[in-house]
């Protein structure tokens, strides 16, 4: 069996993997990473996106041997010392959710949205966000959180550099 090595949420972990285990699945199982849901395992809902070095990858569609060297971010390790991530709290404040089972893919696709548009419109964002699936929300919740949280992050920055 492959040894992969991946710093999953800052943490570096070492394991032997079957070649064909997939990414979403070692992170659930083995990892306790149990925030990234199991979706569909066909890539078309999205809730199990997480980051890989910073870009959203649909995790039922990356093998966990593919992780190997790279950085991944699940929706656990986006908040600090317990608080909550700007996208995170603007997901909360907007009641960008209602089953929840979609926010987790939602907010990491979200965050490379914004890595790649730090003030995306509304149709900037309905787009970026097309390959993750609600079934509840109808979106409008969702498209507001991002703008939200983009303003948020922005604000953010600016204090930081002034």
């Amino acid at each position: 069996m492959p040894r992969i090595k991946v710093e999953v949420d800052g943490v570096t972990y070492e394991d032997d993997v079957e070649p064909r285990l997939l990414l979403v699945h070692y992170l659930r199982d083995r990892l306790g990473k149990v925030g990234t849901p199991i979706g569909c395992d066909t890539t078309n809902c999205g809730a199990c996106t997480v980051l890989m070095d910073g870009l959203s990858v649909k995790s039922c569609s990356v093998l966990a041997v593919q992780a190997d060297g790279r950085a991944i971010t699940t929706i656990e390790g986006l908040g600090i010392d317990g608080q909550l991530h700007p996208m995170q709290q603007a997901f909360h404040e907007e009641h960008a959710l209602q089953c929840g089972y979609c926010t987790p893919g939602m907010i990491m696709a979200s965050l490379d949205l914004l890595r790649e548009n730090a003030d995306p419109s509304e149709d900037e964002i309905r787009e970026g966000l097309e390959g993750n699936l609600c079934r509840c929300t109808g979106y409008q919740n969702i498209v507001r959180a991002v703008r939200r949280a983009a303003d948020d992050m922005r604000g953010a920055a600016k204090e930081v550099t002034s």
